[in-house]
């Protein structure tokens, strides 16, 4: 298996993500959907997040070679965030959901310079929402997003979008795609439910 196969085939054995195709679950946006997946859990097995680690840190060596601070999304991004700062021997800030409510109000932890290159981390991208929001969060503090690498992508049409209107690029270690193919290869689902899975990611708002 390549990376993304591994990747994918992890977060299955622990349970990280869950397919359900005949009984979907319901997003807090009120989406159907036939998976869920729950990246926060990969913190408590140590061979794995490791391989994520070592697995982003070699994005950001190739994609972003320039990049001087890594920062992660709150909440689940910041273990991640550390792990790769930690490997990569640079800088770690994290951005808040919103800016504080006393002291001097920041959004950022930890030392930012204006006009220094940031990748920021999260664990999962699915519309792109909330690490979008963090993207433009350190933009308004003097940060040069460079771009943003997770650990998985649910490969909506809307996400595309989403960061193309901020000029923003993202990479994922895995994606929807190669976790319901490393599922079918596994036996966790059946050719059919692999059809449904398959029709959910074309058009999830009408599944």
């Amino acid at each position: 298996m390549n990376l993304a196969e591994t990747i994918a085939s992890d977060l299955l054995e622990i349970g990280a993500v869950t397919l359900s195709p005949n009984e979907p679950f319901t997003w807090a946006s009120g989406l159907k959907s036939p998976i869920y997946c729950d990246n926060r859990l990969t913190i408590s097995y140590p061979i794995i997040r490791t391989r994520i680690a070592k697995g982003i840190a070699d994005i950001i060596r190739e994609k972003y070679p320039d990049t001087e601070v890594i920062a992660g999304t709150a909440t689940a991004g910041i273990p991640h965030a550390a792990w790769i700062a930690d490997e990569l021997k640079l800088p770690l800030i994290y951005v808040r959901t919103k800016p504080k409510d006393h002291g001097t109000g920041q959004q950022i932890e930890g030392r930012l310079i204006k006009d220094q290159k940031v990748v920021l981390i999260d664990d999962l991208i699915s519309t792109g929402g909330s690490v979008i929001q963090a993207v433009k969060a350190a933009r308004n503090e003097g940060a040069d997003v460079l771009g943003v690498v997770g650990i998985f992508s649910y490969e909506l049409e809307s996400s595309i979008t989403n960061f193309a209107e901020i000029n923003t690029k993202f990479d994922t270690l895995t994606n929807y795609s190669t976790l319901i193919k490393v599922a079918k290869e596994q036996d966790k689902i059946n050719a059919t439910e692999k059809i449904l899975l398959e029709k959910w990611r074309v058009n999830p708002n009408n599944w």
